[in-house]
């Protein structure tokens, strides 16, 4: 598998790595780590899985062209995708990532960094991704996405109106897979810090993503 990861430092990528690495060996996948993203430019189509968590800054950063071809072409041939938190908001200029990926960071309400108290909820509880995963409170950056209506929907997050009043009682998806050819995609929204992302469901719930999209057990 190719483990992509790095970029703005504000998402702790290197601290979250070490949470990751874990969760990738325990599926036996023999893990490629880089911090380049030219690395897209290259054949990813003998990938068991790619892993995101690319984080950018500014909203005009993007995939090539190429890059973006190469990445959709290897999913669609097979290879599965996971990702979190701020994969959605990476690469802000490539619309066709978005499109693989489902969806697409627009703003936290509550501000950037905040720890504001949130509760996900599990919506499918009888997909293989969710199993023995309960609904779990977080401190972090809610996030308020566009998404494909075409997801499947595996948790989800209602805001409360407290920052943007229109906003209250709104759900949001948290977690999702799609289908993206012979690939499979699975994404969460959670994980702003390590500290996000420790909790037991929310570890379960990625590494249970992980084993789906790499088709671990399937």
């Amino acid at each position: 598998m190719l483990y992509l990861y790095g970029g703005w430092p504000g998402h702790r990528p290197y601290e979250i790595a070490d949470w990751a690495r874990p969760l990738f060996t325990g599926q036996g996948l023999e893990v490629e780590e880089t911090q380049d993203v030219f690395r897209l430019d290259g054949d990813l189509t003998g990938y068991d899985l790619i892993a995101l968590n690319w984080n950018n800054a500014l909203t005009t950063e993007g995939l090539s062209a190429a890059q973006e071809d190469g990445l959709l072409t290897a999913v669609e041939r097979g290879t599965g995708v996971v990702a979190w938190h701020g994969a959605a908001a990476a690469f802000r200029a490539s619309l066709r990532y978005h499109l693989l990926l489902g969806g697409s960071f627009a703003e936290h309400p509550a501000g950037e960094g905040v720890r504001y108290p949130y509760t996900v909820r599990i919506t499918d509880r009888d997909h293989e991704i969710t199993r023995g995963v309960g609904d779990f409170a977080v401190a972090s950056e809610q996030y308020y996405m566009l998404v494909d209506p075409n997801n499947h929907v595996l948790a989800e997050t209602e805001f409360t109106g407290e920052h943007l009043p229109w906003l209250d009682g709104h759900r949001m998806p948290q977690a999702w897979t799609r289908r993206w050819g012979a690939g499979r995609v699975f994404y969460s929204a959670v994980g702003h810090t390590v500290d996000d992302l420790t909790g037991p469901d929310v570890t379960r719930l990625v590494e249970q993503g992980i084993a789906w999209a790499a088709r671990r057990g399937a």
